[in-house]
């Protein structure tokens, strides 16, 4: 079993540890836990990760967020892996800060890295783990918050959702996208 875990973001110390690269986070989380490390190979940062009998192979591509699904493309066709296989872990300024949100599929919400992925795959039938970011900003500010560092008030929830994230794609590769819904879709926290 091979599955392809896709943490979007964008590339640069400026965006580093930002609201828009939570998936980044959440990814570099997952693979540290595991005992891996990232190589720069086409497009993306790779690692592969063996546990449990699966094989995760780890990407954030170096494209910008808004060019993520020619990354997506590429990693899917090069290692084989089909679409039921694969997540994409993003930020969501549509789902609440102390909320995480995973889904079989559905539309972009207004996300360039899943308009991209979408565009690349043919289908918006793929799952994603949304990382909610909230929506404290006000009129007119939305970019600046989203590219925006989280506040000190929220880094506690925030380690806290990362930590949860990596147990995501922990239940999705060894239990199914089903139970990991279960786990998380209606919990606050």
């Amino acid at each position: 079993m091979k599955f392809l875990i896709v943490g979007l973001g964008n590339f640069g110390d400026e965006y580093t540890h930002t609201r828009h690269n939570i998936g980044i986070d959440v990814v570099n989380a997952f693979v540290h836990k595991h005992g891996g490390s990232f190589r720069v190979d086409r497009l993306v940062y790779i690692a592969n990760i063996k546990w449990m009998g699966r094989t995760f192979i780890c990407i954030c591509p170096t494209t910008y967020v808004n060019l993520s699904g020619k990354a997506v493309k590429y990693w899917m066709d090069k290692e084989k892996i089909s679409i039921e296989n694969m997540l994409v872990i993003l930020d969501d300024l549509a789902v609440p800060l102390e909320k995480l949100r995973l889904r079989t599929g559905g539309s972009d919400g207004g996300h360039n890295g899943l308009k991209s992925i979408q565009e690349s795959l043919g289908t918006v039938d793929y799952p994603r783990l949304r990382f909610g970011i909230g929506n404290n900003f006000p009129k007119g500010r939305q970019s600046d918050f989203v590219l925006g560092k989280w506040k000190k008030e929220e880094e506690i929830l925030v380690k806290l959702k990362i930590d949860k994230s990596v147990e995501v794609i922990e239940n999705f590769g060894t239990q199914g996208i089903t139970f990991a819904m279960n786990q998380v879709n209606n919990h606050k926290f």
